[in-house]
């Protein structure tokens, strides 16, 4: 009974803990400068250098530079992309964001086509006083 109870202890909390935490040490051997990061107080940054000695990470948080140990990542949110893929992605976003303003300007003018000016009605108000 006893063996049967520690058997079930170790399926259902040790083994997916251990799991987990070779997750989380594989996650952290992956990261590279570049990649975005969020770390476990919620601050988001890019990773600008590592230091496997000290097991230091150094962010740049829109152009601050903080120090942090490697530990204190808790997620990888974005991975840097290389060279070729990074070209066509500028690509195609500068090509979505040329349509997205043609959205918007063609919405804008349909917006001003809209609003009639009431100026009669201003006028009349002024004339009474």
């Amino acid at each position: 009974m006893i063996v049967v109870l520690f058997a079930l202890m170790y399926f259902l909390m040790i083994r997916p803990q251990k799991k987990q935490q070779q997750k989380r040490r594989d996650q952290l051997s992956k990261i590279k400068p570049g990649d975005q990061v969020v770390t476990i107080g919620r601050l988001h940054g890019v990773i600008d250098e590592i230091n496997e000695a000290d097991k230091t990470v150094t962010l740049d948080c829109d152009g601050i530079y903080l120090v942090f140990d490697l530990s204190a990542i808790a997620q990888v949110k974005q991975p840097a992309v290389t060279a070729p893929a990074a070209s066509a992605t500028a690509t195609e976003s500068a090509n979505a964001s040329g349509n997205q303003s043609d959205d918007k300007t063609n919405e804008s003018n349909s917006d001003q086509t809209d609003q009639k000016p009431n100026s009669s009605a201003d006028d009349s108000k002024t004339e009474d006083k």
